[in-house]
C-alpha cells in the first residue's frame, strides 16, 4: 500500500473512471434501467477471504456501480431537491479526501478550522445574517434542525433557570413547538430526536400555496419556538417571514428558519423579497448540496446565539486539544466528520457574490421556462412559480403513478410524485446549474410523449 500511495496510478485511475462518466452524463439514462440495477448483483457475494487487486476493485466499481447511479449530476434531474455539482468544489472535494482532515479541532486541521472561519463571514455576507452569527458544518438540513432546535432549547430553559443538559428532558419546563401544516418531515423528524413529541406541536393554518398564515398563530410567548419555512419543498413558496418573526420577538419566542434550498434567495437581488425579515430569527438551518451545488453532503447550521449553539452541542475531554482557534466540534453534534468547508470555500471562492445570486437566479429561470413549456403543452400547473418549484396535477394516483414510471423509464428525466393538500401531484426542481434551455425542452417532450402514452 506504501507503493500505491507514493505511484499515483491508482488515483489516476480513478479519476479516469469520474471524467468517463461526466463525459457521458448527457447521452446515459437518467435513471437507471432494470438491467442496470440488476448486474449491482456482481459487486455483492461472500467477504473475500485475502486481499484483492486494487486496479480490479476499482474497475469492478466503475463498470458495475457506475451505470445504476441517477445522473443527478447531469441537467435533468428534477428530483428531491437535489442539487448539482459545481465542477470547482468536485475538484476541491477531491483534494480534500485525499487530506483526509478530521473536522474536530484547530490542533488537528489548522487549515480547515481556517476555512471554517472564512465561510462563516462569507455565509452572514451573503444571507444578510446578524454579525454575530456562527455555523456549524453539518451533513445536512436534517441535522441542522437538530443544532438549531437544540439551543432554542437550551436558551429558553436558561432564561428560566434550567440547565437543560444537567437537569434532562424529566426536569425541563415545557416548551411549545408551532409550525405551519406544511412543515417538512424533517422538522418532525428533529422535535421527535429532540424529546419534543410531534404530538405536542401546534399548527398554524396555511394558504393556497403552502404559506404560514400569520392570523392563524397561536398566542406567542417566551416558552414558544416557532418554525418557519424559506421554500415549501412543493410549491416554493416562503412564509411571511419579517411578520411572523417580528410578533415572535414581541413575545420573546426563538424563531428558527428552515430554508434547505430556499434560503438561498438571499443572495440573489431579484428573489431576496422572497426573505424578507430572514435576519430577526435566531436559528436557521440550510443545504450548500442543493442551491448552491456544493458535493454531498454538505448542510449548515447556522445561529445568532453563539452561547446557546455552543453550550446545546458542545463535547470536551481530557486528551481533546481545544485552543483559542474556531474548534469545530462546538458547533456540531460530531466530533468525527469530514472537511466540508474546504469544497463549500472552493464553491463561495468559485462564484463570488454575483455567481450566487446568478446561479439562483438561474434555477428561478430554469423553473419559468419549465411553467410555460408545460402550460404550452397543455399541463396543469397548480403552483405559483416563485422560486424553483413546479407543481403538475396529472390526475388521479394511478395517472400520476403512471405518468412518473413513463417519464423515468425514457430516460430522459428524473421526476417524483408527491402529495399537496391531498391530491396527487407530480413535482419537478430545479437545482443544478448544468439545467439549461435544451434540457428544459427536452424534459417536456418527453413530458408530453408520458401523457400521451397514459
Amino acid at each position: 500500500m506504501h507503493e500505491q500511495m507514493q505511484d499515483g496510478s491508482l488515483f489516476t485511475r480513478a479519476i479516469e473512471h469520474g471524467q468517463a462518466y461526466l463525459r457521458g452524463i448527457s447521452d446515459r439514462p437518467v435513471a437507471p434501467d432494470a438491467a442496470a440495477q440488476a448486474a449491482l448483483a456482481g459487486l455483492d457475494g461472500p467477504l473475500p477471504e485475502g486481499p484483492g487487486e486494487a486496479e480490479a476493485i476499482l474497475d469492478q466499481l466503475a463498470q458495475l456501480g457506475g451505470p445504476a447511479t441517477t445522473a443527478q449530476v447531469g441537467g435533468r434531474f428534477f428530483g428531491m431537491v437535489n442539487g448539482g455539482l459545481l465542477p470547482t468544489a468536485l475538484a476541491a472535494r477531491l483534494l480534500a479526501d485525499t487530506w483526509d482532515q478530521n473536522a474536530v479541532v484547530h490542533a488537528v486541521s489548522p487549515t480547515n478550522s481556517r476555512l471554517e472561519e472564512v465561510c462563516q463571514r462569507w455565509l452572514i455576507e451573503l444571507l444578510g445574517l446578524p454579525e454575530q452569527t456562527v455555523a456549524g458544518f453539518v451533513s445536512g438540513t436534517s441535522m441542522a434542525i437538530v443544532c438549531g432546535l437544540a439551543a432554542a432549547r437550551w436558551r429558553l430553559c436558561q432564561r428560566v433557570g434550567c440547565d437543560i443538559n444537567a437537569a434532562g428532558l424529566a426536569s425541563a419546563p415545557r416548551l411549545r413547538l408551532i409550525t405551519s401544516r406544511h412543515a417538512h418531515s424533517t422538522v418532525l423528524k428533529a422535535v421527535a430526536l429532540l424529546g419534543f413529541g410531534t404530538d405536542t406541536i401546534e399548527y398554524a393554518e396555511v394558504d393556497d400555496q403552502g404559506r404560514l398564515r400569520p392570523e392563524t398563530l397561536p398566542a406567542l410567548d417566551e416558552t414558544c419556538i416557532l418554525i418557519l419555512q424559506a421554500g415549501n419543498v412543493n410549491s416554493g413558496s416562503f412564509d411571511p417571514i419579517r411578520a411572523c418573526c417580528e410578533a415572535a420577538r414581541a413575545a420573546g419566542a426563538w424563531v428558527h428558519i428552515d430554508g434547505a434550498f430556499g434560503l438561498w434567495a438571499a443572495a440573489c437581488p431579484n428573489l431576496a423579497y422572497l426573505t424578507d425579515g430572514l435576519e430577526l430569527a435566531q436559528s436557521w438551518s440550510v443545504d450548500a448540496h442543493k442551491t448552491l451545488n456544493a458535493p454531498y453532503d454538505s448542510g449548515l447550521s447556522l445561529c445568532a446565539d453563539p452561547e446557546a449553539m455552543v453550550a446545546a452541542l458542545q463535547n470536551s475531554g481530557a486528551y481533546i486539544p481545544t485552543s483559542e482557534h474556531r474548534d469545530g466540534m462546538q458547533f456540531t453534534p460530531e466530533m468525527s466528520r469530514r472537511t466540508r468547508a474546504i469544497d463549500l470555500w472552493a464553491a463561495l471562492s468559485f462564484l463570488g457574490r454575483s455567481g450566487v445570486a446568478t446561479l439562483v437566479e438561474g434555477l428561478h429561470a430554469r423553473a419559468r421556462q419549465f411553467e410555460a413549456e408545460l402550460k404550452q403543452a397543455g399541463f396543469s400547473v397548480i403552483n405559483d412559480v416563485v422560486f424553483n418549484q413546479v407543481l403538475l396535477e396529472i390526475g388521479d394516483e394511478a395517472k400520476t403513478t403512471s405518468f412518473v414510471d413513463h417519464v423515468k423509464a425514457s430516460g430522459e428525466a428524473w421526476i417524483g410524485p408527491s402529495r399537496w393538500f391531498d391530491r396527487p401531484v407530480v413535482r419537478v426542481s430545479l437545482c443544478s446549474w448544468a439545467t439549461t434551455p435544451a434540457d428544459v425542452a427536452r424534459a417536456v417532450a418527453a413530458f408530453v410523449a408520458a401523457r400521451d402514452q397514459g
